[in-house]
């Protein structure tokens, strides 16, 4: 088993704590098959509450398919205990947001969607419905009377 780390970087303005909302979060990838290097067209999600028991009595995991192509049976698992907001001060950077621990997968492309929330660094308005699916959100925070905004969202993936 391989754990890979998606990475994300944004450009943030007079925000703080980008972080996935509950565990029916919907994580969208695009997964490789390890064995055959099959990607699938379409967006594959999975999130925290599907949990899937592994062939052989090995645990679970939050997704488990069928190769297509050469019918190896591929699992990830979202790693819970890593995941971590993306803050003021990570702006402009790379950062880890969540592991996945995966077996015979590959994840190549993260899509965000909807589900994010954040708050006001200066006063803490929380921003609970956040789509990053255009790649850049924008609102605006009463409290200091300012724009707030997440822009040029881009993803990688690290083997950890």
């Amino acid at each position: 088993m391989v754990k890979f780390g998606l990475q994300f970087k944004a450009t943030l303005e007079n925000i703080t704590n980008v972080h996935p909302v509950g565990d029916d979060f919907r994580w969208f990838l695009k997964l490789k098959c390890g064995n055959c290097g099959e990607v699938p067209d379409k967006w594959q999600y999975i999130n925290l509450m599907d949990s899937v028991p592994l062939k052989g009595g090995r645990g679970s995991a939050s997704m488990v398919q069928k190769c297509k192509l050469c019918s190896r049976e591929n699992s990830i698992d979202i790693l819970r205990d890593t995941i971590t907001p993306y803050n003021a001060e990570d702006s402009d950077r790379f950062k880890t947001m969540v592991q996945f621990e995966c077996r015979g997968l590959e994840p190549i492309d993260f899509q965000p969607q909807a589900g994010f929330g954040a708050q006001g660094a200066e006063s803490g308005t929380p921003f609970p419905e956040i789509n990053l699916q255009e790649g850049d959100w924008t609102d605006y925070d009463e409290k200091i009377s300012e724009s707030v905004g997440i822009y040029e969202v881009t993803s990688q993936f690290i083997k950890c």
